[in-house]
């Protein structure tokens, strides 16, 4: 049998999108390429998974690198519908594709929260109080390294 034949008869796990296709990255499935983040997170990533899992924060249960259509979250507490991301160095450069991101889980009804890794790293306790008074319904609550910028802002990162 030709290789080609083989190649077309080998079937692939995929996971459907929201708009009924199935996504894939470069071969891997959505599903596969979150249990390799999980498994590679960055450091700011893994202190605030100590502080989110097992319902540390608050009683909310997070999960964390979550498929959700096309992208994969870094956390998102699916009973209150609240993502937080954690952007490094490299998210300065992609203002764009992240307000896309952004856009897309607003409409789908999910408030995104953005960090940058210092921040974490630097001012976890702010960080963690900003995310739990989002979660209690307080969106008032302020970025804690720029106490005059709201955490959750109207470009679809909050309200």
């Amino acid at each position: 049998m030709p290789l080609k034949m083989k190649l077309a008869q080998i079937s692939f796990p995929e996971i459907p999108s929201p708009l009924g296709e199935r996504v894939r990255v470069r071969g891997e499935t959505m599903k596969h390429l979150a249990r390799k983040l999980r498994k590679n997170m960055t450091d700011a990533e893994r202190l605030l998974w100590r502080h989110l899992r097992n319902r540390e924060l608050g009683g909310y249960k997070f999960r964390r690198q979550r498929p959700v259509g096309p992208y994969i979250l870094d956390f998102v507490c699916l009973e209150k519908k609240l993502v937080v991301e954690i952007d490094g160095g490299q998210h300065a450069g992609q203002i764009e594709l992240d307000a896309e991101r952004s856009d897309y889980l607003k409409e789908k009804g999910y408030r995104v929260m953005r960090f940058w890794n210092n921040e974490v790293l630097k001012e976890t306790e702010s960080v963690l109080t900003v995310i739990l008074s989002s979660l209690d319904g307080n969106v008032t609550a302020l970025s804690p390294s720029s106490p005059l910028t709201p955490a959750l802002s109207p470009r679809g990162e909050g309200e």
